[in-house]
Parts: structure tokens; C-alpha cells; sequence
């Protein structure tokens, strides 16, 4: 009862309050709540100088006296109003007046009486997962005349299409692909191998088909270029076609087994933007694959990757340890000078070997910069001859084999998470010697490269601290006169 006798007279007094009253007994200008001010000051004014006057601070309900001047009259006069502000400096919890939110409401149960009064209020609706991935979609289009961070890629028809997996580890093909959202995600797909011909998620077609906008809601569309095709037999080995046209996974038997053939494993967009927001090119590239009913269900892998017009990416192997798969990172410096070891088959030979541009480096990290070049790892090469018995040294010609890779890479940093470092590359090139065939006749050459990973990485050893040691010197007569 105190504290709301105090409240109400502090509330009461509200009116009386006057910070501007700095003078007794006389009028301050431009302060409307001065009491000794008449309608004859009121005229020499030119606005109030406190406008508002509140009372307490601590509480979530403040009376608050609002003073302005009628100017229009004449003479001129004060005008105040007593109003309720909410305080919006501290946190208020008012009491919850809303009685039906405190109970939850009896629901109508349909029975025979009332099920035709129902239906009649009711209009009805229809909804399955195509029209709700397309009203949704629609909603979330924007109107801007570009592209904006996040924001889905439209198609001629809805929206490009990428992959993933939601609730579980299944794809789901009603995801859209996000502008500017670097993505890489694996699924799997439960299939019926006898039904892959018809399942539009195996066939390129599904993802190379599309049309993107160039813009939000606009008429010009960059259609998708497939660049690559890679094919995967069933022993893992890859082969890359020379065309680009589309295939259809098709169904084979083969004797008391059944193969479905150019079935889609990985789908990577390439898309290229303008700083104005606009997509200007569409790449795709695919993996294919044999699919049997060993591998079902399947599992699909899904990239999309956004670059910047007339920008030149730099790729990355891992930040900054290097990633089980991506390629090494390597770079080289142009030959000044160079020698034929042999005549020019074996120019020919190693230069298959070699490659084009064999790197002279090795970046220790995945994420090395190239301006570092002091912590790149130089690769040391080797060459070896191997001559054969009985062949004659003056008739034969020494060419290249092999090419054989050494990889020796240890665990860096911490034992909770150790980065892969790459600490020596050795290219060891490997000659034999082969008899000069005569005019005319052929020689089949067998060629081969390896590669080689060794990890060098030393076993933890747990450090200890030197025992401590007593480092003190006694007085020269502290034993006198016993010594």
C-alpha cells in the first residue's frame, strides 16, 4: 500500500514539475511550464525550450506533461496535455488481458450434423510438392534487376535445379542453386536398376537442359554448355570423350547381370557473373558412370562454383593441410636450355612422360601462395638407365620407361588436428635400352607412370621437464673447526 501511495503522488505532481523554473518569482523565456509566465510573455516566445517534462524513470509507465503554444490565439496561450508513455528503457512484463490465449480452443470435431455446414465454409485445397516448391518460389523472386547474394537462380521455367540432401542423407532435386553460393554436397538415390532409363536424375539431360536468366524476370537467357565428359568403368578407371553431346543412360544385360550405362555420378556448374549482378556463362561438366546392383542405392556428388568475369581463379588443395583427392599444387619455371639425351623417339617418349609444363615446385601446404617461393618443396629429379645383357650397347638407343613419383608428406601442427605438409617430391625417370629396329619393321613400347605416397610423419613423443637441480655453494669455513 506504501509504494502505490507513492506512485500516485509522484504521478500527481507531474504537472508541477518545471526543470526551466530557474528564476523565483519571475517569468524565464521560452519556458512554458514556468508558473509566474502570463499570456503577455507567452507573446515574446518563440518555442518551448522543454517540451515534454516526465516523472520517474523506474517505472514501465511514465505521466508525461506535453507543452506547446497557441500562437493563433490572442493573446497568445500555453497548451499542456497529461499523457501515458511507455518507458522503452527498461524491460516491462504487463499482464497478459488476452483470456483466450490462456486456454487452448475446443476444436469442431466433423460428425453427420455438422459436416455439410463444414464443408461449406471450407473451400478446399490441393497441395503437393511440386506446387509448393513453385508458389514458394514465386513468392521469393525478386524484382531487382540483378542477382543479389543468396538469392535462387531463375530458369525459363522455375529455378536451376541443384541436389542435396535435407532431413537425411537422400537427394532432393527441388533445392535451388543460390547466387554467389559456392556449394559441393553428396547425396545418395535409391533406384530400381531395371527403371534408370526413365529416371530423369541419372540423365545429363536433367541438368544441362535449363536456361538460365540473365537477370531476375528477364527475357535473355544464357543456356548451359557442357565442357567436359568423363567416363568411370566399373574398375574405377576414367576416360575423357572427345565430344560433348548428350548421352541417355541405357539399360544392358550383361549374361545374368544387368549394367545401366552413362548414368550420371557428379554434376559441376561453372557460372560467371558481372559485378552487376548479371550471369553471363553456364559450364557444366559430368562424370558418368556404370551402375550396377552392386552399387544401388547410388551416390551422386553436386559442385556449383561462382567466378567473376574476366577474373582468373586460383584453386586451392586444402586450407591449410592438403585434402585426401584434389590434385597437388605445383608451378614451374620456363627452360632456357635444353639436351637430347637420345635421338628424337626419345625426345618423343619423354616428353609423353613428362606431360606438357612439368612443374618444378611442389606447394608444402594446399593453400600456399605463390609469392612464397622460399617454403616451396623443389622436386628432385632423377634419371636411371637400365641396360639389358643381351643387348649390343653400339646398336641400341637408350629411351625412357617409366616415370615413377615419390610423395613424402608428414602430419603438421597439432595431434588434435593434423594438416598434411608435403615435405619431398622425387621424379625418378627411368631409361632402357631397346636394339634399333631395321627399316621398315615395328616395335610396340610399353610406357608407364606411377605415383607414390609416403607418409614420414615422426611418432609423438611426450615431453618432460629436466628435473630440478640444486645449483648452491656452501661458505668456505662452514665445517670450521671440524676441517
Amino acid at each position: 500500500m506504501i509504494t502505490a501511495h507513492c506512485s500516485l503522488d509522484l504521478l500527481g505532481s507531474v504537472a508541477a514539475l518545471c526543470v526551466c523554473d530557474l528564476s523565483p518569482a519571475q517569468c524565464d523565456v521560452n519556458c512554458c511550464c514556468d508558473p509566474d509566465c502570463s499570456s503577455v510573455d507567452f507573446s515574446v516566445f518563440s518555442a518551448c525550450s522543454v517540451p515534454v517534462v516526465t516523472g520517474d524513470s523506474q517505472f514501465c509507465s511514465q505521466k508525461a506533461v506535453i507543452y506547446s503554444l497557441n500562437f493563433t490565439a490572442n493573446p497568445p496561450q500555453r497548451v499542456f496535455e497529461l499523457v501515458d508513455q511507455i518507458n522503452p528503457s527498461i524491460f516491462c512484463i504487463h499482464i497478459t488481458n488476452y483470456k483466450p490465449a490462456l486456454s487452448f480452443i475446443n476444436p469442431e470435431v466433423p460428425d453427420e450434423n455438422n459436416f455439410d455446414t463444414l464443408m461449406k465454409t471450407s473451400d478446399g485445397f490441393t497441395l503437393n510438392a511440386e506446387s509448393y516448391i513453385s508458389f514458394t518460389t514465386k513468392l521469393d523472386i525478386p524484382t531487382a534487376a540483378k542477382y543479389e547474394y543468396g538469392v535462387p537462380l531463375q530458369t525459363s521455367d522455375s529455378f536451376l535445379r541443384f541436389p542435396s540432401s535435407l532431413t537425411s542423407s537422400l537427394c532432393t532435386d527441388n533445392n535451388p542453386a543460390a547466387f554467389l553460393v559456392n556449394q559441393a554436397v553428396k547425396c545418395t538415390r535409391k533406384i530400381n536398376l531395371e527403371q534408370c532409363e526413365e529416371i530423369e536424375a541419372l540423365s545429363m539431360a536433367f541438368y544441362s537442359s535449363p536456361e538460365i536468366l540473365r537477370v531476375p524476370d528477364s527475357r535473355k537467357k544464357v543456356p548451359i554448355t557442357v565442357q567436359s565428359i568423363v567416363i568411370q568403368s566399373l574398375n574405377k578407371t576414367l576416360t575423357r570423350r572427345e565430344d560433348t553431346d548428350v548421352l541417355q543412360p541405357t539399360l544392358v544385360n550383361a549374361g545374368h547381370f544387368s549394367l545401366c550405362v552413362n548414368v550420371v555420378l557428379e554434376v559441376k556448374y561453372s557460372l560467371t557473373y558481372t559485378d552487376a549482378g548479371e550471369v553471363t556463362k553456364a559450364d557444366l561438366s559430368f562424370l558418368l558412370g556404370t551402375v550396377s546392383s552392386i552399387v544401388v542405392p547410388l551416390q551422386q556428388k553436386f559442385e556449383i562454383h561462382f567466378l567473376q568475369e574476366n577474373t582468373q581463379p586460383v584453386p586451392l588443395s586444402g586450407n591449410p593441410g592438403y585434402v585426401v583427392g584434389l590434385p597437388l599444387a605445383a608451378g614451374f619455371q620456363p627452360h632456357k636450355t635444353g639436351a637430347l639425351p637420345c635421338q628424337l623417339i626419345a625426345q618423343k617418349v619423354k616428353s609423353l612422360l613428362w606431360g606438357q609444363g612439368f612443374p618444378d615446385y611442389v606447394a608444402p601446404f594446399g593453400n600456399s601462395q605463390a609469392q612464397d617461393m622460399l617454403d616451396w618443396v623443389p622436386i628432385h629429379f632423377i634419371t636411371q638407365s637400365f641396360n639389358r645383357k643381351h643387348f649390343v650397347l653400339q646398336d641400341s638407343c637408350q629411351l625412357p620407361g617409366a616415370l615413377v613419383i615419390e610423395v613424402k608428406w608428414t602430419k603438421y601442427g597439432s595431434l588434435l588436428n593434423p594438416q598434411a605438409k608435403i615435405v619431398n617430391v622425387t621424379a625418378n625417370l627411368i631409361s632402357s635400352s631397346f636394339p634399333e629396329a631395321n627399316s621398315g619393321n615395328e616395335r610396340t613400347i610399353l610406357i608407364s607412370t606411377a605415383v607414390t605416397f609416403v607418409d614420414v610423419s615422426a611418432p609423438a613423443e611426450a615431453g618432460f621437464r629436466a628435473p630440478p637441480a640444486i645449483n648452491a655453494r656452501l661458505p668456505f669455513n662452514f665445517f670450521f673447526p671440524f676441517v
